[in-house]
């Protein structure tokens, strides 16, 4: 059996934060609005249809929030860490 092509994305450092918390905002907000749906009203037949409503207002708000945390924690939390 033959093994796929491992698929590489080749990009500049700078905007690994970017693209980090973008990936990361994506995740939890996917996550968090199931879980917040499916605890609130249950599964419905308008369970998707209310997901995508709810995943899209989240993402707004979770982006910019990740992004300005992970600056926050990075540069004025980790740089006083010592790591060994």
């Amino acid at each position: 059996m033959m093994a796929l092509p491992k698929l590489r994305i080749r990009m500049r450092r700078k905007y690994y934060r970017l693209v980090f918390t973008f990936l990361m905002a994506l995740l939890m907000s996917l996550i968090i609005s199931s879980a917040l749906i499916l605890v609130k009203s249950g599964y419905s037949d308008q369970f998707f249809s209310d997901l995508l409503s709810s995943w899209s207002l989240a993402f707004v708000f979770a982006w910019p929030s990740a992004y300005i945390c992970a600056y926050l924690i990075q540069e004025h939390v980790l740089s006083r860490i010592e790591f060994y």
